[in-house]
């Protein structure tokens, strides 16, 4: 035991790092060297000395990042695990003869479903670590983007190498289109970023190449084949900022690296993989095979639990890619020696199918799905793509499946996720179909990608509710960051029941601002506030969700639209039909002509607020600007809209300030700014601001309370439990806060000569949620007929 602990902190000694910051973690806590080891010192001792299999859950946290390094330093044997699937196979509170060498256990794809891992020792991590450091120029003062999965290998070995040369870590499970991604990167002035080829698609539609990052020092790319046009183009782009662009090479098998492409020679040779990573190397078997040697090649698999008593099985890697060698000396993949079928006698080989329907305009992906051909072709001729298929494999047409996607599904590593396309044949499970149709019910899409989002399919804080509350049936939870994740990832998560239901924050705001709203007008109570509270939701929203698209300015103006429209359409009827609803009201203009009635003054700030936005975030560099520094952006917006109601207002302009756009513009500010607040310090920035500005505008204890208390929840309470009997409830008033908003003045004023005050109140928020489902109904309508009108032509 003692010599494994001593080979241990010979891999991280890390106390030798001192107070050097170590990690940043997602809530913005800083830890350094010191104190991390002081972490891990402590479960060292709560896991003990009796050696075992130590199953660690992974997520991009510090608790499983301190569990991950106590296994290690204790002498344990550590599955890195993305879910608890291998639990039933590798039980961890079973006693297993486990060999002295095994360190670390992985899974070998991006699922850990299958029962293979791959053994690893500490002499793999130690080697593999220390060249990837080497080769990259790791720096004590480097700062590594960590968003990479940690039970995947590639995201394991930036946290192996940068703590091998005392560098920090940004530990975050945020994508590259989060705008908390952004803001840790640049408060922390990051220095690395790592990616998959996924990753790159994502940065393209970011604009990254007008993205100013003076710190970034280096980016690497593994996890799949890079395009060459975007290897090239991606290395010149780098040449020019003044940053390494690294394409690299490896498998789980090799505990990470296995090639890297030297920066200067990759705009020449896109297409390489590169050379052998310090103290590796390769040969080429007479069938093209690629064979690796090196001290990371690990000990073996392991299928079954007895395989951990196993020692080194293998000394050389099979790699199962095909390679040649260029005039440079560089290696080259030209192919996957293992991606053939067997079907009806005829043994298809996949990559030439794709290459096949690649010279002929088709982007495509092949597996095979035991009698049967998928192929995912991308917005592609789902005929022609069969019959050039057919023409030349000779597989009978019925055992071709070609389904048409928008994007390619991925596994969260970013590779492609071959089981994902195998189930979009016809025979997949039913619960699978049940996410995708949320998704199609409530956008009105007639066709979901595997790797559509919410927020790619167009969905914003309008049909955010809606949803989210589909999400909660189907799955039992709403998982954090859900309006980002792929279809298919949320497929694969696993329903959850239980008495109560887990509901967004946001979402049980806006029903209960709603109903505030309509009981105190109708008079059944008098709590006020619930408009403005309203008007701090659609900033929030604003900034989850019209702030994630990689151009904001076009999502920002469909938002608008989906107000504007039938708030106009309305009030043309009411200006028929009463006599207070003028011209002004129907153009939304009135909180500064003052010729109608003002009843509908939150509309008419709301989308001269997203309008005077989207115009905004038009001006080009600003969306990018906003991304390094968003909690600063919503802060000095705040400033701004308070500093100009001041002046305003000492000019008396608006003959009701109070209910204009300049005069409650903060309100809208501080809810962008409360959802922009990560850490414990910005938080109480936006308390402050809360109790600075809130009481001096609205001057009334119970709307302060109202609005502050909704501030709050929505910044330290992300999700609340509801009974579920009140699920459906909320979700209605919350979904259809607009159009109830929008008819309750008509509606109530024409009951309260005939009913009590409750009965009224009841049928007033009815009638606004028969309004919306009758609005949505007619908007996925046209949208499914639009998608078959496309279609057919």
């Amino acid at each position: 035991m003692s010599q494994t602990i001593e080979t241990v902190g010979a891999l991280f000694d890390l106390r030798r790092h001192g107070h050097r910051l170590a990690v940043v973690t997602p809530d913005g806590t800083e830890v350094s060297y010191h104190d991390l080891a002081d972490r891990v010192s402590e479960v060292v001792d709560e896991l003990g000395s009796d050696r075992r299999l130590l199953h660690v859950t992974a997520r991009n946290d510090l608790d499983s990042l301190v569990t991950y390094l106590a296994g290690l330093q204790g002498g344990h044997v550590v599955l890195l695990a993305a879910d608890d699937s291998l639990r039933s196979v590798y039980d961890p509170e079973k006693v297993h003869d486990l060999h002295p060498d095994l360190a670390l256990l992985l899974s070998t794809s991006g699922s850990t479903g299958s029962p293979k891992l791959v053994r690893l020792s500490m002499a793999n991590l130690r080697a593999n670590a220390a060249s990837i450091a080497q080769y990259l120029d790791i720096r004590a003062t480097d700062r590594a983007s960590a968003t990479l999965p940690m039970h995947y290998c590639y995201g394991l070995s930036v946290i192996n190498s940068n703590l091998l040369s005392g560098a920090g870590l940004l530990l975050s499970d945020k994508s590259v289109v989060d705008n908390d991604f952004w803001d840790m990167f640049g408060r922390y002035g990051g220095t690395s970023l790592h990616g998959v080829p996924y990753t790159f698609e994502l940065l393209d539609e970011l604009g990254f190449d007008q993205m100013d990052l003076p710190s970034l020092r280096y980016i690497t790319q593994a996890g799949g084949r890079l395009a060459p046009a975007d290897v090239r183009r991606y290395a010149r782009l780098g040449q020019q900022r003044g940053w390494r662009f690294f394409v690299m090479y490896g498998q789980t098998e090799a505990t990470a690296r296995m090639a890297y492409l030297p920066p200067d020679l990759a705009a020449d040779n896109p297409a390489a993989v590169g050379v052998p990573i310090p103290g590796g190397s390769f040969d080429i078997a007479e069938d093209g095979e690629l064979i690796y040697r090196g001290p990371n090649v690990m000990l073996g698999y392991a299928e079954k639990p007895a395989d951990l008593a196993l020692g080194r099985t293998i000394d050389a890697l099979p790699t199962g890619d095909i390679a040649r060698r260029n005039a440079a000396g560089l290696y080259e993949i030209v192919g996957r020696k293992s991606r053939f079928a067997k079907m009806f006698g005829l043994r298809i080989d996949l990559p030439n199918v794709e290459q096949l329907l690649a010279g002929n305009g088709f982007q495509v992906v092949c597996v095979d799905s035991g009698d049967s051909l998928v192929i995912a072709v991308l917005d592609g001729d789902v005929e022609r793509v069969s019959e050039i298929v057919h023409a030349r494999t000779g597989l009978p047409p019925s055992s071709i499946c070609v389904v048409r996607v928008e994007r390619f599904p991925r596994l969260p590593n970013g590779k492609m996720d071959y089981q994902a396309i195998r189930r979009m044949a016809p025979d997949r499970p039913a619960r699978e179909r049940t996410v995708r149709q949320a998704f199609a019910r409530v956008l009105g899409r007639r066709e979901i990608a595997d790797d559509a989002s919410f927020v790619s399919l167009g969905g914003d804080s309008l049909s955010h509710v809606r949803m989210s509350i589909e999400l909660e049936r189907v799955l039992g939870r709403v998982p954090v960051g859900w309006h980002t994740m792929p279809v298919a990832q949320l497929e694969r998560l696993r329903p959850r029941r239980s008495a109560g239901a887990m509901v967004e924050t946001d979402i049980v705001l806006r029903a209960i601002a709603i109903t505030l709203i309509v009981g105190t007008h109708v008079g059944l109570f008098t709590i006020m506030g619930g408009a403005h509270l309203l008007l701090v939701i659609a900033g929030w929203s604003f900034a989850r969700f019209g702030l994630s698209h990689a151009r904001p300015s076009g999502a920002i103006l469909r938002s608008t639209t989906r107000i504007a429209i039938p708030s106009m359409a309305w009030l043309t009827y009411r200006m028929f039909v009463s006599d207070n609803v003028t011209p002004a009201n129907v153009f939304l203009v009135n909180n500064y002509l003052d010729t109608g009635t003002w009843a509908y003054w939150f509309i008419e700030v709301l989308v001269q607020i997203l309008l005077f936005l989207a115009i905004v975030f038009a001006i080009p560099g600003v969306a990018n600007f906003e991304r390094r520094h968003r909690f600063g952006f919503a802060f000095t917006g705040l400033c701004a809209a308070v500093a100009v109601l001041v002046l305003l207002e000492s000019t008396g302009v608006t003959p009701e300030w109070g209910l204009s756009t300049h005069g409650v513009l903060w309100f809208f500010m501080l809810g962008w700014m409360a959802q922009r607040a990560t850490t414990g310090t910005r938080k109480c920035v936006v308390l402050g601001v809360c109790l600075l500005l809130v009481p001096d505008f609205l001057g009334h204890p119970l709307r302060e309370i109202v609005v502050m208390g909704g501030v709050l929840a929505l910044m330290v309470v992300p999700r609340l439990v509801v009974p579920k009997p009140l699920v459906r409830l909320v979700g209605l008033l919350a979904g259809a806060s607009l159009y109830i908003y929008l008819t309750h003045y008509a509606v109530y004023l024409s009951l309260l000569p005939y009913l009590p005050l409750l009965p009224v109140a009841a049928i007033t928020l009815a009638i606004g949620v028969v309004a919306w489902r009758g609005a949505e109904w007619v908007r996925c309508g046209w949208r499914r007929s639009h998608a078959y009108t496309a279609l057919e032509t």
